[in-house]
């Protein structure tokens, strides 16, 4: 068996193609591992090169079986597209809800875009596949500072929330805070009675966000939504 028969041309480039893959790819993993989040970087460079691989095998791995079967039909889009939707169950698991409040879809969305560049590096597409990873770095960092900017124009606040059973909900609660521009980030439900009527009173209390220039509309708040009766 002579080596120089798999060192073809094609194999070559199949093998820029991977390191190519694994190079913006783990770039992108190398900003997300900067900042502790749950997938980093060796995460997102097995995804990059492993959606590489998958292109790879759609484009080349069937080539003998082709030439040998000449009237069957292959399409090559078929191992990609697999790789597309399968690729969200690892996504899903970057995704933690706690509360009101959900955490790692920036995450979840970055395996996704490295999943695709790892397919459009596989096909040859590198002057795209660079375009994208530099887009995709201006918004993981540039995006993230400005979030941060808008996030510190808010403040932090607690709202103790009283709901009898009948007379409202706390989803109607809820809908009452949105003209008032409150943001809800999190909801405990921190004890509840029930008097011999069978009528049950819940206590709640809320994480909202405000606007620091409008802590006077707290003062409406209090006076004009009867379920609240409390914000510390």
């Amino acid at each position: 068996m002579d080596l120089q028969e798999y060192l073809n041309q094609d194999t070559y480039t199949m093998f820029f193609r991977i390191f190519i893959a694994a190079i913006l790819c783990g770039i992108i993993g190398l900003e997300r591992e900067f900042k502790s989040h749950p997938a980093g970087f060796r995460t997102h460079l097995l995804v990059g090169i492993g959606s590489c691989l998958m292109m790879i095998l759609s484009l080349y791995g069937f080539e003998d079986y082709i030439k040998i079967h000449a009237n069957s039909q292959f399409d090559p889009s078929r191992i990609p597209s697999y790789v597309i939707s399968g690729i969200g169950f690892l996504g899903g698991g970057t995704i933690l809800v706690k509360g009101a409040t959900v955490r790692g879809l920036t995450t979840a969305a970055s395996i996704w875009i490295v999943a695709g560049l790892g397919l459009i590096i596989g096909s040859g597409m590198y002057i795209l596949a660079s375009f994208t990873t530099i887009i995709v770095l201006m918004c993981l960092i540039f995006l993230n500072k400005l979030e941060g900017y808008m996030d510190a124009k808010k403040t932090r606040r607690k709202m103790k929330v009283v709901v009898n059973s009948n007379r409202s909900s706390v989803d109607e609660v809820i809908e009452k805070l949105l003209p008032y521009k409150i943001k809800t980030n999190k909801i405990v439900m921190t004890s509840c009675k029930k008097d011999r009527d069978g009528k049950v009173t819940f206590y709640y209390q809320f994480d909202i966000d405000i606007d620091s220039t409008q802590h006077r509309m707290l003062e409406e708040v209090l006076v004009e939504i009867q379920e609240v009766e409390k914000i510390f």
